[in-house]
């Protein structure tokens, strides 16, 4: 291991100020650039008035016909995209123009079980100090709102689902951060106790649980364990199945083949070879359940299966940093959409790799591919639904991302398996390796 000599540490010097200040009264471009950012916006300066005006919300397939959800002032993107897949085959079967899945529900259950997957973890790593790297990662955030497919795949097999009606919406589910300070409270609070008491670390887990419980039941409602479903049809007609349990219900309206999905992801770091298999190190919540799991592979080979995917009729939930080159109120993501380095007059760099090695870049957001423009056998942009609701984003809720994004910001698709390559499920079938907890990959749960 090569030493690197450590520096005395360089101060700013009055010299070094003179020369800065100087350079920039005498350059007008950056002047006239100030005068613009400090009355507007950087993005109104930097966009791109080309890329806008090319851009438009026409798709050779697009299969929405339905309304946008809204997951509001929460971070439960992973849910609403997995749920808004599963209710398009699940409208059909009801013959109903309107359906959402109880978006409440399944996050109740991926709250109390990711408690325990914590408090495990913490039982697991009870022998290490508490300023260990892993510990203090888990205990930085015990109970966020984010996740990740096979999480979400987790929670539908072990608990099932309900309809929205049947476990609504709550002030908290709409609105999690004062329940999260709570929840997270309550789980450092429990952390202490097993640490400092080894031997009654199942009885204190119990304990812990209970409480969580109560935190849970009270912010968001104590979840059904039978319902009566009954529904008027679009031809307005009454139906009724009668009295059923969520995982009854699960199995009668989720047409999706949930295990024969995988994700695949593309992550370009030499660290991060091709058609190799990967998890992330303490990635999960239900203790007992599925791996989360991810299949490296090359960008445009993504590109091809989310195309099949979607011209088969068939909506592809995803992870991207959301925030990247995107502008909401146009709804369109593009990677040349700000031209920043001209407005500022310096260097802007790194490319997919370097934004993930250094701390630029990670997955922020889950979302729902549900069409694609394709010319000449190549597709050029990709209709996105987001979970943001449809007053001032984008076309009513939906937005248009430009090929040159997916190249650059797009992270994950989950893919059915019979669409994979022999190549892609022989390498599938292989052990993962374990990433760090920390690691980006993983950065979507959070």
């Amino acid at each position: 291991m090569t030493t690197i000599e450590k520096t005395t540490l360089t101060p700013i010097t009055d010299t070094m100020l003179d020369g800065f200040r100087n350079s920039f009264e005498q350059d007008s471009t950056v002047k006239t650039a100030q005068n613009a950012v400090t009355q507007t916006t950087i993005e109104d300066v930097a966009l791109v008035r080309d890329v806008v005006q090319s851009t438009d919300f026409t798709f050779s397939t697009r299969l929405d016909e339905w309304k946008v959800a809204n997951q509001k002032q929460s971070g439960r993107c992973w849910l609403f995209a997995a749920l808004n897949m599963l209710r398009v085959p699940a409208m059909k079967k009801m013959n109903v123009k309107e359906f959402e899945f109880s978006q409440n529900w399944a996050m109740f259950w991926d709250k109390f079980e990711r408690a325990n997957w914590f408090l495990q973890h913490i039982i697991n790593t009870a022998d290490c100090e508490v300023d260990d790297r892993t510990v203090a990662f888990l205990l930085t955030d015990p109970i966020g709102d984010g996740g990740q497919w096979n999480m979400f795949v987790n929670v539908v097999k072990k608990h099932g689902l309900v309809p929205k009606t049947v476990m609504p919406e709550t002030q908290s589910s709409s609105c999690t951060a004062k329940m999260n300070m709570i929840l997270r409270w309550k789980l450092r609070d429990g952390a202490e106790q097993l640490r400092a008491n080894g031997a009654d670390m199942e009885a204190i887990r119990g304990e812990i649980l209970s409480g969580v419980w109560r935190i849970l039941c009270i912010h968001l409602g104590t979840p059904p364990k039978t319902f009566m479903w009954q529904w008027q049809d679009k031809d307005k007609k009454f139906q009724r199945k009668g009295e059923m349990t969520p995982l009854e219900f699960a199995n009668e309206y989720i047409e999706t083949p949930l295990d024969e999905y995988v994700c695949v992801v593309n992550d370009p770091r030499e660290s991060s070879p091709l058609m190799t298999t990967y998890t992330v190190d303490c990635l999960g919540n239900v203790v007992g359940g599925d791996l989360v799991k991810y299949l490296n592979i090359d960008t445009n080979a993504m590109k091809a299966l989310t195309q099949k995917m979607l011209e088969d009729g068939k909506p592809v939930w995803m992870g991207c940093d959301v925030g990247k080159m995107f502008r909401r109120d146009i709804g369109i993501w593009d990677a040349a959409l700000f031209d920043f380095e001209s407005v500022y007059g310096t260097r802007l760099g790194l490319n997919k790799a370097q934004r993930l090695e250094y701390h630029q870049t990670l997955m922020t957001h889950a979302m729902l591919f549900t069409g694609v423009d394709v010319h000449n056998d190549v597709p050029v942009k990709w209709r996105v639904e987001n979970s943001w609701g449809d007053d001032g984003v984008g076309e009513k809720g939906f937005h248009a991302m430009n090929d040159s994004w997916f190249d650059e910001y797009m992270f994950e698709v989950a893919i059915e398996k019979k669409y994979l390559s022999s190549e892609m499920l022989s390498a599938w079938d292989e052990e993962p390796t374990v990433l760090s907890p920390w690691d980006p990959m993983g950065s979507l749960a959070k």
